[in-house]
């Protein structure tokens, strides 16, 4: 078995954390940008209907 130590241990935990980090930042992005991209359509969709 390998033995790494107490800095491999903080290594991986550095690396870990900056992985969550930058999914949590993607997927807010994500919402951020493609949320609109969704929500415009709807609203002309709810005005032909309201209209028509």
């Amino acid at each position: 078995m390998e033995h790494h130590g107490t800095f491999g241990t903080i290594w991986a935990a550095f690396g870990m954390t900056a992985y969550y980090m930058a999914l949590t930042w993607i997927n807010i992005l994500l919402g951020l940008f493609l949320g609109p991209l969704f929500m415009i359509p709807l609203t002309w969709v709810q005005d032909r209907m309201r209209k028509g």
